[in-house]
């Protein structure tokens, strides 16, 4: 276990000063990836089922977890659909904005790590190219450093890189599973109130039941268009 640490201590410092910026790229990649995942994890927004989910939308003091939070804010006062979907917007802006500032700022930095691996095999076959400029007896040595420090920075910064698309993927699949559960839950209230708000206002669903047999009144000449009777009843 020793002597691994040491070869892995040995290929660091190999690599040349490029590796420092290597390092903080590679801990802020997956200490901000993995907090960023471990909140949509705790983020308990899928019931067993829809009928579930149905079920709290028409009792939500049934409702438990972040979902019974989510269907009484969206419910509370509400006083036509316009209302419902009006709250359901507000909770998209209050929690997805952040995911994706937090998932473009992981985006950027799975980018940087293979660049800068570039970046320190341009400088490793700077050294290298130094060396065989300069001759002597240390030509070898100098041009081996150089070759080791171009290897080392491009193999790190593609280790680097791999691992956090992968990460970077699942995050984007766990948000797009979390607003993909909000526009589920939304249509479910909003198929439920519509029952609730069918005759008031105008949220009325009108059917053509509903002008059967209602003709409209024969209109006098000298009738004002304001006076004309339409046969339909507001409610």
């Amino acid at each position: 276990m020793e002597s691994m640490f040491l070869k892995i201590w040995k290929s660091w410092v190999d690599g040349g000063s490029i590796m420092i910026p290597l390092a903080l790229v590679a801990v802020a990649l997956y200490a901000g990836g993995l907090n960023l995942l471990a909140y949509l994890k705790r983020r308990r927004f899928t019931p067993s089922s829809e009928a579930q989910m149905r079920e709290w939308v028409a009792h939500p003091e049934k409702a438990e977890g972040e979902v019974g939070e989510i269907i009484r804010y969206t419910q509370d006062g509400v006083r036509s659909l316009n209302d419902v979907s009006k709250r359901f917007e507000e909770v998209i802006a209050a929690k997805i904005p952040e995911v994706d500032r937090r998932l473009v700022f992981l985006n950027v930095l799975v980018a940087a790590a293979p660049l800068l691996g570039l970046l320190g095999t341009v400088m490793g076959m700077l050294v290298t190219f130094k060396a065989i400029a300069q001759g002597g007896g240390k030509t070898v040595d100098a041009m081996a450093d150089g070759i080791s420090q171009a290897l080392i920075t491009t193999e790190m910064g593609l280790l680097i890189a791999l691992p956090g698309m992968f990460l970077a993927y699942q995050i984007r699949r766990r948000r797009n599973e979390y607003v993909g559960f909000l526009a589920s839950l939304e249509s479910i209230s909003l198929r439920h109130f519509r029952r609730q708000f069918r005759f008031r206002g105008m949220t009325r669903v009108f059917t053509r039941s509903d002008f059967k047999d209602k003709a409209p009144a024969p209109v006098a000449a000298s009738t004002s268009p304001s006076q004309v009777n339409t046969g339909l009843t507001h409610p």
